[in-house]
């Protein structure tokens, strides 16, 4: 067998020779260029270890202690204590709209117009009929006081009498009637110009002239009186109904802007859309701020359980139910934690349960963010 070895070397050295003479040369050392590099950089990423991502940063809030006086916000609108809507008794064409909306009016004044040219012929047609009957009664009350004198002579039959007082009686109420008709035509042609009821301000108006109205139909609307009401919907119309004393109404714009109000009425049924019930109250001394569809806020002391305040931003939810993302001291990691939500206000949640005072809680960004997730302390607020 040790015989054979130098037989097998000559043979592995003859077919080196013939593997790399120059024309083979020519021909693997384009592919062994192209390959070397690929291979170092094989081995040069192969023995780096892969760098892990630097934790994201998150804003976050400190959770408040809870506060036992809970005050819930609602916002509403600036309406009129008392507002009117007017229109005319009658069918026909808008002549003339002598107010628009903002004027001060005053009782009495002339609103708008309805032509009137049918109602003032019926006027004519109803005195035409008055003077026509009154004749015709002055006439039978003549023949009547003939005949009475008459009777006693004899000189006419008692029949005759009787038909002279039943014509005279005739007369007198077709007479009454024309006067009852005329009566009707100056107050049909009455209706053809719209009245102020009282003194106050024009808050809409709903038809212009040359625009057919029917009778009854809202040409203008007035609010007529200088009082205020502050009108808000809300889910629930219990924490209206006990005993609360006076709210604080200011101006969603201006805060500072602020007066004290009374309940005046809760609506007895909820809106069949928005499943809201209506409640009005009314402004004490009102500013001259508050003007007629202001945007305000309405505050309303709680009595329910003590809460924590976290802002808006900061809710997400867990399987259908509120949660926030509280971020762990030791391990920085986010914990998704279902609360207890048990109001809302324009900027802050307010929450009872499922948080403790002290806790970081994630306020930016929550839709982006995965429990177990590690994240790094970024801008906090208070």
């Amino acid at each position: 067998m040790m015989e054979n070895f130098p037989d097998f070397t000559d043979c592995v050295r003859q077919a080196l020779r013939h593997l790399f003479t120059a024309d083979r040369l020519r021909i693997l050392l384009p592919v062994v260029v192209v390959m070397l590099p690929a291979c170092l950089l094989l081995a040069a990423c192969g023995d780096k270890p892969e760098k892990p991502a630097p934790p994201r940063p998150v804003r976050t809030v400190m959770v408040p202690a809870p506060s036992a006086a809970k005050t819930f916000l609602q916002t509403g609108e600036i309406r009129p204590h008392d507002e009117v809507t007017l229109g005319f008794r009658l069918d026909g064409r808008l002549l003339t709209r002598s107010v628009d909306v903002g004027d001060h009016v005053v009782a009495g004044q002339v609103l708008g117009t309805l032509e009137n040219s049918t109602s003032q012929n019926q006027l004519d047609s109803a005195r035409a009929d008055l003077d026509s009957a009154r004749a015709a009664e002055q006439l039978a009350a003549l023949n009547l006081r003939r005949m009475t004198q008459l009777m006693p002579s004899g000189a006419i039959a008692r029949v005759q009498l009787d038909t002279a007082r039943a014509d005279w009686q005739a007369a007198a109420s077709r007479r009454r009637s024309s006067e009852a008709a005329l009566n009707t035509a100056r107050e049909n042609l009455s209706w053809t110009r719209l009245v102020a009821p009282a003194a106050g301000v024009v808050t809409r108006v709903s038809a212009e002239p040359g625009q057919v109205v029917s009778a009854g139909q809202t040409v203008v609307t007035l609010a007529a009186s200088s009082g205020r009401d502050a009108v808000i919907d809300v889910a629930d119309p219990q924490a209206f109904s006990r005993p609360a004393g006076r709210f604080r109404v200011s101006l969603l714009a201006d805060p500072s802007v602020s007066v004290t109000g009374t309940l005046r009425d809760i609506s007895p049924q909820a809106d069949a859309q928005t499943r809201t019930w209506r409640v009005r109250i009314t402004l004490d001394n009102p500013l001259s701020a508050m003007a007629l569809g202001a945007s305000v806020q309405v505050e309303l002391a709680g009595t329910g359980p003590a809460v924590m305040r976290l802002p808006a931003s900061a809710l997400t939810r867990m399987q259908g139910r509120p949660a926030v993302f509280v971020v762990d001291s030791a391990s920085r990691r986010l914990q998704l934690r279902p609360v207890t939500l048990v109001g809302f206000t324009t900027s802050d949640i307010l929450v009872s349960g499922g948080v403790r005072p002290g806790e970081p809680v994630v306020t930016a960004g929550v839709s982006k963010l995965r429990e177990g997730e590690v994240v790094a302390s970024g801008e906090a607020g208070e």
